[in-house]
Order: C-alpha cells, then structure tokens, then sequence
C-alpha cells in the first residue's frame, strides 16, 4: 500500500470517527437539559476529531502535491 493509499485508509476511519463524535453532540443536545454535564466534554471530542481530520487532509495533500 502506498502512503497516499495508506493516508487516505486513515482519512475515512477519522472522518467516521468524527461524523459519530458530530452525532453524538446533535443527540445530546436534542436530550438537553439532561446530559448537560457532558456537553462540553462531548463538544471538545468533536473539536478534537475535526482537527485531526484536518491535519490528514493536509496531509493528504501534501503527498498529492509531491507526486
């Protein structure tokens, strides 16, 4: 496997990683106000999984870039 191949493999497994953390504060927030002592705990796993994805997006690109 290549590493492109191999960055975008991990591309999908963070994007599912962070549609799931997105749709577990949607769910959440639909249950308020009870649940509200995970809210921000649940909001920072989102901020968390979004940079991540970011960051190998970037990453991605770079490798697209230098082939």
């Amino acid at each position: 496997m290549s590493d492109v191949e191999a960055v975008k493999a991990e591309l999908k497994k963070l994007s599912a990683k962070a549609m799931q953390a997105k749709m577990d504060l949607h769910d959440l927030s639909e249950e308020l106000p009870q649940g509200v002592e995970n809210v921000i705990a649940t909001a920072e796993r989102v901020r968390d999984a979004y940079a991540a994805l970011d960051a190998k997006r970037a990453e991605l690109k770079a490798l697209e870039t230098a082939a």
